[in-house]
């Protein structure tokens, strides 16, 4: 199988896992697991990445000898292999797990810290839709929630490093959190940044195209150019690790998505033949492959005003 057809089938059956966000996706996730493995990168000598197609998003990892601190917990498997890494790196304890939001290729590999790690953090909204999503499938034994909420803002200090959350509204979802290493200059976008992908936008969980473009333009304000930025999925050709510069890409992106709407509604186009749209204009060369994911999101957004 290509990678790059490979990589599309296997986001598409992630972002089935928002809907059904634990182990009865998981043991599927198990087996494209076996067809190919993750791996880790270090991008610092003390901070890496670890990336799988078959697992879903983007988990990021500080190494402090007063703690490890990682971010996002794709699944099960997957998170045994980074615990399982990280404890051959590192003897340090496990202090901070944090979720950047609450979907299941993000968050079913919580289970996997289960009595190990010290605390788990997250913004409201995403430890409530974890719950719902967990009740709605009955699946409450196979996750484990976060332990530290925020409403606003969150910090912490893990050695020489300091950790913040910010939540500015709605985009993605309605509980993502971008994620600041501060002293290393490096930040976790989770699934803000789609990089080259059209992405998944959860209405049913308050995601908001036009407040995304807000949240972005936040983000390019507050960052500089030495800034590096981790997403939570990425094309082959873009990777899953970027500048300002695919930030900038990716608000203009999503504008591009809601002027094409705004423009189609008000010519009469019904959703039937807006939806048979190929591409997004000024980003045909990203193709039709989900592209009826962001164009169901804007269609429907903008005929709810």
């Amino acid at each position: 199988m290509q990678r790059r057809t490979f990589l599309e089938s296997t986001l598409l059956l992630s972002l089935s896992a928002a809907l059904r966000p634990l182990d009865s996706f998981g043991k599927l996730t198990s087996s494209l697991h076996l067809a190919q493995s993750g791996q880790i990168k270090m991008l610092r000598p003390d901070f890496g990445i670890f990336t799988d197609p078959a697992g879903g998003g983007t988990i990021a990892f500080l190494l402090s000898a007063e703690g490890i601190v990682v971010v996002d917990a794709q699944f099960r498997d997957q998170s045994q292999f980074v615990i399982d890494d990280l404890k051959k790196r590192s003897n340090a304890p496990f202090k901070y797990l944090i979720n950047t939001h609450h979907h299941g290729d993000h968050t079913s590999g919580n289970i996997a810290y289960k009595g190990l790690v010290e605390h788990i953090a997250a913004h409201e909204n995403s430890k409530q839709y974890q719950e719902i999503k967990a009740r709605q499938f009955k699946s409450e034994d196979k996750q484990l929630y976060p332990t530290e909420t925020y409403k606003d803002k969150w910090e912490t200090k893990i050695g020489n490093e300091i950790i913040q959350m910010e939540y500015y509204g709605c985009g993605h979802t309605s509980g993502d959190s971008v994620v600041h290493f501060v002293n290393k200059n490096i930040v976790h976008m989770g699934d803000l940044v789609f990089n080259g992908w059209h992405p998944y936008v959860d209405r049913s969980s308050g995601a908001n195209i036009q407040n995304w473009i807000l949240i972005l333009q936040k983000v390019i304000s507050k960052f500089d150019k030495d800034t590096l930025f981790i997403f939570g999925h990425g094309s082959e050709a873009m990777g899953i690790e970027g500048t300002l510069d695919n930030i900038r890409t990716k608000k203009s992106y999503l504008e591009s998505v809601l002027e094409f709407g705004q423009k189609e509604i008000k010519a009469g186009t019904s959703k039937e033949d807006f939806l048979k749209k190929k591409f997004i204009p000024g980003f045909e060369s990203w193709g039709s492959d989900g592209i009826e994911r962001p164009l169901t999101a804007v269609f429907e957004e903008l005929s709810t005003k």
